[in-house]
């Protein structure tokens, strides 16, 4: 483990040169406040996590103090935004410092809030406390559930106003992931016909990623990695679907190009299962809604495989998309087997599921609590714990259901283990809006302890801590359905 005085940055995309973006020095606050450390990114990162109570993380996590090797570096990219292009996008509040290497892997820390960029536009190049919060926990939630995301390394605060809808006070966070390098670097290159670029970047990411692919021809090199895009994509996608994850705004300037979960802003986990679930409230058409997700992915997909157009062939690009939908539903099916205990999937089992999620929906069950209920599930009847999550008309078709469950699970051989399996794939503990507006409040307020609390019980969302029984309870009528826009 490495102390804070031996860690240093190297800036490989930062030398791909000036087309990819432009060196930017970051605007530090001038009074930061440390407000946490995440000790296991730090541990990630091959830092010592005993670091994590260093005062020297108040200027690193604001720009005030560059570690050694760090060559700030504000990316450019295109994409398109609810289905509309945008040439004009690129880093306009963040900026990549660097990478870390650790056990064979390399790490970017990515600086946000950083103050302008020549990607701002019109924007301050700032970010504020309610939305950096929003976001340091999204990643360990998400990273909790074993859904491949982002993190962060550190938060920091300030006194300095931002105007939003209020007048609110500046944060930055540094972001962690494996790379940065997202669907809308590729159609950047491929719109504005720089395409010698193209192919360097999709070299870049072969070699970090695909390193089997680099003896292919170039054609074949950027077909793998469509392909591998294409894989880790529906991955991903089924497994929000899976445990009710709802990202917001997945413009393809979002889209992690390894798949990972990537940019949050008005993201939000389903409390009653309603397919139709909008959390961005600037989403007036429903194009990012809850039901929507996959082919919404698939869509950006699309826009990913026409930026390969110039490389490969018609053919081979669709042939890829292909793979899509078989391996998203591949995937979810195995996920959902694993939420409903099933040890070995039978043919039925799709339609075990859809009557199932056609009954909550109807009954406006909360999806996280029945399905952690239904992991404690014996066959007793009356089932009381299920029962009492679900409206009294909808009663008789929750035991309908179990009738045919029941029948299912004596067919399977999960035994024992059935119960615990079933509780390792289905959390106690999700980010709810309601619980993420609790803590953005009290720190407003100056108190970061249920930041510290609901933290560390994303980090173990499967466990029980029955200490802290109320951060699993479903929420109130007023904490549903909690607006969030694009600045959150």
């Amino acid at each position: 483990m490495k102390k804070l005085t031996q860690v240093a940055l190297s800036h490989r995309y930062a030398d791909l040169g000036e087309v990819f973006g432009s060196r930017v020095a970051p605007t530090p606050f001038e009074h930061p406040r440390l407000l946490h450390v995440n000790p296991s990114v730090l541990a990630l990162l091959g830092i010592d996590p005993a670091t994590a109570g260093d005062p020297a993380w108040a200027a690193i996590g604001c720009g005030k103090r560059l570690l050694p090797g760090s060559r700030p570096f504000a990316m450019k990219y295109t994409g398109h935004q609810f289905g509309v292009y945008n040439p004009d996008l690129g880093d306009g509040r963040a900026l990549l410092l660097g990478e870390i290497e650790q056990d064979q892997r390399l790490w970017e820390l990515h600086l946000k809030g950083a103050g302008k960029t020549p990607y701002s536009r019109f924007g301050d190049g700032r970010a504020v406390l309610r939305s950096t919060i929003r976001e340091y926990l999204a990643g360990e939630a998400l990273h909790g559930l074993g859904i491949r995301s982002t993190r962060a390394l550190c938060l920091v605060g300030s006194d300095e106003p931002v105007t939003r809808e209020s007048i609110e006070t500046g944060a930055m966070l540094i972001r962690v992931a494996r790379t940065h390098v997202r669907f809308g670097h590729f159609e950047y290159l491929f719109y504005t016909r720089q395409l010698q670029a193209l192919q360097q970047l999709i070299d870049f990411v072969c070699r970090r990623f695909l390193p089997q692919s680099l003896s292919l021809p170039p054609p074949e090199r950027a077909e793998a990695l469509l392909r591998f895009a294409v894989r880790r994509s529906a991955e991903l996608a089924a497994a929000w679907q899976a445990q009710g994850f709802a990202h917001g705004v997945l413009n393809t300037d979002n889209m992690s190009i390894i798949g990972d979960t990537f940019d949050f802003g008005p993201y939000g986990f389903l409390d009653d299962y309603e397919p139709e679930f909008i959390c961005n409230h600037s989403d007036h058409t429903g194009r990012y809604a809850f039901e929507q997700q996959p082919g919404v992915v698939l869509w950006n997909l699309n826009a990913l495989a026409h930026a390969f157009s110039a490389l490969v062939s018609t053919d081979t690009l669709r042939d890829s998309l292909e793979d899509f939908q078989p391996q998203l539903t591949e995937h979810y099916a195995a996920l959902m087997g694993r939420k409903l205990g099933l040890a070995k999937p039978e043919e039925g089992d799709h339609k075990l599921c859809a009557d199932l999620l056609q009954l909550l929906a109807a009954a406006r069950a909360d999806y996280t609590l029945f399905f952690r209920a239904l992991a404690h599930y014996g066959g007793e009847r009356p089932p009381g714990a299920l029962i009492n999550l679900l409206p009294e008309p909808h009663h008789q078709a929750l035991l309908d259901w179990l009738h045919h469950y029941d029948e299912r699970l004596a067919r399977d051989d999960s035994g024992d283990d059935r119960n615990s399996a079933m509780l390792a794939a289905n959390p106690k503990f999700i980010l709810r809006n309601y619980l993420a507006q609790k803590v953005i409040d009290a720190a407003e307020a100056g108190d970061f302890q249920p930041l510290q609390t609901l933290f560390e019980l994303l980090q173990s969302p499967f466990d029980e801590h029955p200490e802290h029984e109320t951060w699993a309870a479903a929420p109130p009528a007023s904490g549903k359905h909690i607006p969030i826009s694009c600045s959150s």
